[in-house]
């Protein structure tokens, strides 16, 4: 079979059960399968694929950030966060839009996740920004966009399985998640703050002042101190990601079981069970898709697509922003990890042929990753911030729409001025 009707094969079994709403795992393993059987390979290729795959140290981290994230949402710890970014903004308009931003950046270093953020964030602060005169669709659509936070802001998954897919240094691309993640609340906090003068929101009722933020400093310290302990330990060196990843549950599980007492034994086992399902997807969409994405080298379709791709004399730029509208389109459709796992097999050699740095494509991935999560008609974090809300997907997508066009900006920033990440190289 040649190579292009090997991935015409390929990507069309992919296809067409996808569109059966056959799940992503089911589809990436079952279109493998049938193409091995038919160039004739032992179908004992699947589990040492899979085998080989999650047989890492690096990929530890993910199943003990997902338990330590969780640990720190059940905890109820994101009141206390609230409470501390309420203090710091004084007598603004639209100060409890402004709260939430903050509070979705603090809280993204705990979780490392959009949903958990949306839901941890959004389900306290929705309500009460509806009661005090906020539109409640643009509330919505501003804790769906802020809550994309989670999965830029390290500790990050996506990063991780990035990383390990690519062998690109994690601590290189968490730190280069502080810049960017600083960039979209940065242009978050632009965006509101002409909304809020726009649409005339409420103001906030306390002034500024010293003693009422050392106050709810002093409540909130101890979650604030969580990345600051797991993200310090990473850039001193004294610890690997996935160390981190244990230490991370180690101090969640005494501040929320000991200190806060907010979390009870009947409670961890269901916190385990919750942790142990989220991991076992991720696991499962990164052991069917090793196969695939197997397929690709050793028939030849990487090659075969990067030698076009090299002979259309497309330059840097062009490329990079082609990988990047792909990324998003597949965002559309696809969970971020899937999209991962998917394409990038496909696109690392492309954009190295072209200069284009590992480091940097890293980080225009996670961020095409978490827009994807926030555009219908695949879109969790959407879904999550409905389970507040009661709002349609259509009137929180409306809600969405200036917020998404701050992502977009910052996104095509990211791909124009590789420098923002490549001093982390």
């Amino acid at each position: 079979m040649s190579t292009g009707s090997l991935a015409l094969l390929l990507f069309g079994l992919f296809v067409i059960l996808l569109v059966f709403k056959v799940p992503v795992s089911f589809c990436l393993g079952i279109a493998s399968t049938i193409c091995l059987v038919i160039l004739g390979y032992p179908l004992s290729v699947i589990g040492q694929r899979v085998f080989a795959a999650l047989n890492s140290f690096s990929i530890m981290a993910i199943p003990l950030f997902i338990l330590g994230g969780n640990l720190m949402t059940e905890g109820g710890l994101s009141k206390s966060l609230i409470s501390f970014c309420e203090t710091l903004l004084g007598n603004v308009r639209g100060g409890l839009a402004l709260v939430a931003i903050l509070a979705c950046g603090f809280f993204a270093a705990l979780s490392g996740s959009g949903p958990a953020t949306v839901i941890a964030i959004g389900g306290m602060l929705y309500p009460e920004m509806v009661k005090r005169g906020y539109p409640d669709f643009q509330v919505a659509g501003l804790v769906t966009v802020a809550g994309g936070l989670g999965p830029i802001i390290p500790p990050s998954i996506i990063m991780v399985v990035y990383c390990t897919m690519t062998n690109t240094s994690i601590t290189s691309l968490f730190s280069a998640g502080f810049v960017v993640g600083g960039l979209l609340i940065l242009a978050l906090v632009l965006m509101t703050l002409f909304q809020g003068k726009k649409y005339s929101w409420p103001v906030t009722g306390e002034r500024f002042s010293i003693r009422r933020v050392l106050k709810a400093l002093k409540k909130s310290l101890l979650a604030i101190l969580m990345p600051i302990i797991v993200l310090g330990g990473i850039y001193s060196g004294f610890f690997t990601p996935t160390e981190a990843g244990a230490v991370s549950v180690l101090y969640a599980l005494i501040v929320c079981m000991f200190v806060y007492k907010t979390v009870t034994v009947k409670g961890l086992m269901r916190i385990l069970r919750d942790s142990a399902v989220s991991c076992s997807v991720i696991m499962f969409i990164m052991g069917t898709s090793t196969t695939f994405s197997w397929l690709f080298t050793v028939s030849g379709i990487s090659k075969y697509v990067t030698d076009a791709v090299e002979a259309s004399g497309l330059g840097y730029y062009p490329i990079l922003l082609l990988i990047t509208g792909i990324l998003l389109i597949f965002g559309f459709f696809l969970e971020g990890i899937a999209t991962v796992t998917l394409l990038i097999p496909l696109f690392l050699p492309i954009a190295i042929s072209v200069g284009v740095h590992p480091l940097h494509l890293g980080m225009i991935v996670s961020l095409t990753n978490v827009i994807g999560c926030m555009t219908p008609p695949v879109a969790n974090n959407i879904f999550a911030c409905s389970t507040f809300t009661g709002l349609s997907l259509g009137r929180i997508s409306k809600g969405e729409v200036p917020y998404l066009l701050s992502f977009l900006t910052v996104l095509l920033l990211l791909v124009f001025v590789p420098q923002l990440v490549m001093i982390f190289a």
